[in-house]
């Protein structure tokens, strides 16, 4: 498959193709992460809270960006995945304890990384366009890495999945980190870049960069859906 120069790092540079990618359908999941109405609806925490301090400014074009790109690819995705029988899977942010206590040092520190979700509240439930249904696997993290913090790769071997699409926010966090976990794991990944995004775009496209080749195969969604309709079987 051709290399896509906007994602080849120092290590690849000059590279022109890459091993192709071979999608089987019982092997494979989209796992989406943290898509939650906490972090992304316009009327949840963290944009209540932004406007509130008078942040919404800055953060707007993120949350604009999140509607209008991230989520409806998403929601092709997930439309395109379940049509030719590859799980979906999520990975979300949610404390068991009410009061956050079971969180890990990452999410529980000052600024914004002070996450309380709790299992129970609204804020832990996907945008509703994204809404897992009845049979699909959600574990719940108080970590930044679903496949760190969860038995989610446990799960999937359980299945026989050996490939992961990951999409979700923000990139250079939790995407990051559960992209890295599962490459240590043995899993192939994929990473859709189109439905991922973060606050600063340019931190988007460098983690991208960074993980690209090494970590995952950083595709697009149409690439994404072109591979499974094109080798699925």
């Amino acid at each position: 498959m051709k290399a896509n120069p906007k994602y080849l790092s120092f290590y690849y540079q000059g590279v022109e193709e890459l091993p192709e990618i071979d999608i089987i359908s019982s092997k494979t999941a989209l796992l989406i992460v943290d898509m939650q109405k906490h972090f992304l609806a316009k009327d949840g925490y963290d944009a209540r809270l932004f406007k509130k301090m008078g942040e919404w400014e800055r953060w707007e074009p993120y949350f604009d960006y999140v509607e209008k790109v991230t989520i409806p690819n998403n929601k092709k995705l997930i439309e395109c995945c379940r049509k030719h029988g590859i799980e979906v899977t999520y990975g979300r942010i949610a404390s068991l304890k009410s009061n956050g206590a079971d969180r890990a040092r990452v999410q529980s520190t000052s600024g914004w990384n002070n996450i309380l979700v709790p299992i129970t509240s609204v804020g832990a439930e996907m945008m509703d366009d994204l809404a897992p249904q009845e049979d699909d696997i959600v574990v719940n993290k108080t970590t930044d890495s679903v496949s760190l913090g969860t038995n989610y790769s446990e799960l999937m071997r359980n299945m026989g999945i050996d490939t992961i699409i990951v999409t979700g926010v923000v990139t250079d966090q939790c995407v990051a980190g559960t992209v890295r976990v599962l490459a240590d794991h043995g899993f192939k990944v994929i990473c859709v870049e189109d439905c991922c995004a973060a606050p600063d775009m340019t931190l988007h496209e460098m983690e991208l960069k960074i993980m690209n080749v090494i970590y995952c195969n950083v595709l697009t969604t149409k690439e994404t859906i072109a591979l499974i309709e094109g080798k699925v079987r």
